[in-house]
Order: C-alpha cells, then structure tokens, then sequence
C-alpha cells in the first residue's frame, strides 16, 4: 500500500473509532445519570451538572478524532 491509502485507512478508522467511541461512552454516561436520578430524584441538580462536563469532555474528544481524520484526509489532497 502506497502512504496515501494509509493516510485514507487512517482517517476512515478514526472517524469511526470516534463516532462509536463517543456515542458508546455518552450512552452508558447518560444512562447511568438517569439511573441515579431515579433512585433518588432530590439529587438531580447534583448528577445533572457533572453529567452535562463529561459529555462535553466526551464529545471534545469525537470532534478531535474528526480533526485528526480531517488533517489526514488534508495529507492526501497534498
């Protein structure tokens, strides 16, 4: 295999190690907050505010992956 079809090998695993990495992580993230919401709903402020950070922290880390396969995908066209 020639670089730039390593270059598109490489942006294409990224992409999809991010989309599924993240939407699995913000899942079990999200699930996990409604589950102790439910067992104890007076402790929704408490859960909810750290629950919204780590799925901002997640998604950072999808829109990285996104920027690494763009920059590869950039390497390419070059």
């Amino acid at each position: 295999m020639d670089s730039q079809s390593m270059l598109a090998l490489g942006a294409a695993i990224a992409i999809a190690i991010g989309a599924y990495g993240g939407t699995s992580a913000q899942g079990k993230a999200v699930a996990a907050a409604l589950e102790g919401i439910a067992r104890n709903p007076a402790a929704k402020s408490d859960i909810q505010t750290p629950m919204i950070i780590g799925l901002a922290l997640i998604e950072s880390l999808v829109i990285l992956s996104f920027l690494i396969a763009f920059f590869l995908q950039a390497k390419i066209g070059a």
